[in-house]
């Protein structure tokens, strides 16, 4: 994991609030390393506010990002593919508390140990240990791009390929978000579902370059095709429409919304023997994977 690790400082000002809003941190849960008198809170100490359900909970820093780790990738992959979304889950919470402040509330679902007890069953204890050891083997890493933390999305499984951030988010401010090809996406037997819904009068209108629906008529309106996906409960925003027996029948291709990286293919380049920061740097081209405790250290030696 040695070459996993690329220090460099950070020198903007949106950086040095991420720092201070993050210092507090450091050792005790994004080191995940022993306990260095630097006058952090304990471990279990550490709070932060986040969704759950339709409430706001409040909970352990290493206990949501251990939850949504296991929420939101499969356990049985392998450990350079659980190490990505370590770093990705690390890099959004960095990015969120970077723009809102440490009392911001996380937004992004997670599960509790009740759920990872109840989802996994008799595999609880061997995934848990390996979410937690993803977690650890990362060590404080999260990815850059210039001086600041990177938007770094990630999907279940693609078409076949990614999608391109300026077409997605309507920015330029995400170059590093690249259609990147994905083949063996298309081999997974969650590439094709279909489902059955009551007719209605709708119809795609735009595609993006990747073939992602971006625009659909519904009546008289026009969706966005996310929107689409997630009101009806699509698997995929990659999707066509066909009338069938009175209904319309939509048939999707691939699992998510389709940007930044795919877990499928970052689990199939671990089993040809990638590490995580090879992962990563394919679906983040650009983009740099650096340390916050090396952030830390910088900027006291640079007062």
């Amino acid at each position: 994991m040695g070459g996993f690790f690329m220090r460099s400082r950070l020198k903007k000002a949106g950086c040095y609030i991420i720092i201070i809003v993050l210092l507090p941190y450091i050792v005790t849960v994004f080191l995940s390393g022993p306990l260095v008198e630097t006058g952090a809170p304990a471990a279990d100490a550490l709070t932060v506010k986040a969704v759950k359900g339709e409430e706001e909970a409040t909970l352990p820093l290493s206990d949501y990002c251990i939850g949504r780790m296991a929420r939101e990738i499969p356990a049985d992959y392998e450990e350079e593919a659980l190490q990505c979304q370590a770093v990705l889950v690390r890099t959004s919470v960095c990015r969120a508390m970077g723009e809102g402040g440490s009392q911001v509330t996380l937004e992004d679902e997670y599960w509790t140990e009740e759920e990872m007890r109840r989802e996994w069953g008799g595999r609880y204890g061997r995934y848990r240990r390996k979410m937690e050891a993803a977690w650890e083997d990362t060590e404080g890493q999260v990815i850059v791009y210039g001086d600041s933390p990177a938007n770094t999305p990630f999907t279940r499984l693609t078409n076949g390929s990614t999608r391109d951030g300026k077409e997605v988010l309507g920015s330029e401010d995400f170059p590093y978000l690249k259609i990147r090809d994905c083949p063996l996406d298309i081999e997974s037997e969650e590439q094709l579902q279909t489902v059955v819904l009551d007719d209605m009068d709708a119809e795609v209108t735009a595609s993006d370059t990747a073939g992602y629906v971006t625009q659909v008529r519904v009546g008289q309106e026009t969706v966005n095709g996310e929107a689409f996906r997630q009101t009806y409960g699509l698997a995929s925003s990659c999707f066509i429409l066909q009338k069938y027996e009175g209904k319309l029948r939509v048939t999707t291709r691939g699992v998510g919304h389709g940007l930044g990286l795919s877990q499928y293919t970052a689990n199939e380049m671990a089993k040809e023997g990638k590490d995580a920061a090879q992962i990563l740097q394919y679906f983040f081209e650009g983009t740099q994977i650096r340390e916050v405790a090396q952030i830390v250290t910088n900027s006291g030696a640079a007062e």
